[in-house]
């Protein structure tokens, strides 16, 4: 399933200092959610 991420394992630790801290929920996996950004953007879809 790690084939479905537009972004490698070394890209993400970069930009993990910029998620937000989870308060008490557990949190999605921000790959998972940046991944849908990056195909939502890339084909055009709203």
């Amino acid at each position: 399933m790690s084939d479905l991420f537009w972004l490698t394992d070394a890209q993400m630790a970069r930009l993990e200092p910029f998620f937000p801290k989870s308060h008490g929920k557990p949190r999605v996996d921000d790959n998972r959610v940046l991944s849908g950004v990056i195909f939502i953007n890339r084909n055009g879809l709203r």
